[in-house]
């Protein structure tokens, strides 16, 4: 699995801001729109392709890419399923886009173009598979989503295996967080050190990694308010670690 991105909407650096950790130097402190890969055996995914997909997949070099599973319709992780053209020109078919019925309605709207009668020459073509809160394959891999609400929006995390991947999320019911026993790896947002509306913030990250009890635990969807990364890093116990873009983690079957 490889973070592609680890930012919030906004990505750090911040378009015109002189904060201490937009100006900062540090790799670390440079966060995409977030977006995870992950590689399995038969098939290749991706979680969310935001206005950032297109340096993400160069910066990978992938080549081939079966799917993208979508958690929520934000323009922050959907604007870049335009640039997916590369793989329909290269993998001589559509890509296979799976997300639920209301998010699909959005990617209807924001990419008429895709479904219009008269297509263009060289649009993206997409299958649109509709899922719901309810497990399904792709290959030989059960995916299971995971309710959580995004202050009133509910979005979907996934487990995948023994790995789990929950952004833009405030809240989630007991049912929801009783299918995350027993993970190896736990990706969660953590915007930002102090409280926000829809997101979680540092503590309460830690607060549910500590009832879910993952093997390890990473941090994601981080904003320039969370402060340095070198900083903020010495603050979290041993087996939890802020993402950065770039980093890449061997997931057990």
């Amino acid at each position: 699995m490889t973070f592609l991105g680890t930012g919030t909407s906004q990505g750090v650096p911040v378009v015109a801001c002189d904060c201490p950790v937009c100006k900062s130097a540090d790799p670390c402190d440079h966060r995409l729109r977030s977006s995870v890969l992950v590689e399995l055996d038969d098939k290749t995914l991706v979680i969310d392709a935001g206005p950032d997909f297109r340096q993400q997949m160069l910066t990978v070099g992938l080549k081939k890419l079966d799917a993208i599973l979508l958690t929520h319709e934000h323009y922050d992780h959907i604007a870049g399923l335009d640039d997916i053209r590369a793989f329909n020109w290269v993998q001589k078919c559509p890509t296979d886009i799976y997300a639920e019925h209301r998010v699909q309605k959005s990617i209807r709207q924001i990419f008429s173009y895709v479904f219009a009668g008269m297509k263009y020459p060289g649009i993206p073509q997409m299958n649109l598979f509709d899922i719901e809160n309810h497990p399904f394959n792709i290959g030989s891999t059960n995916i299971v989503p995971v309710r959580a609400m995004h202050y009133k929006l509910p979005v979907l995390g996934f487990r995948i295996v023994n790995f789990a991947y929950l952004t833009d999320m405030k809240t989630l019911e007991k049912a929801e967080l009783e299918k995350l026993h027993g993970l190896d790896v736990m990706v969660v947002n953590a915007l930002r050190q102090e409280e926000h509306l829809s997101h979680m913030n540092l503590n309460q990250a830690l607060t549910l990694i500590s009832q879910v009890k993952p093997q390890q635990a990473y941090l994601t969807h981080i904003s320039h308010q969370m402060g340095l990364h070198r900083e903020v890093s010495l603050k979290l116990p041993p087996h939890v670690a802020f993402a950065y873009d770039g980093l890449q983690l061997e997931l057990n079957e």
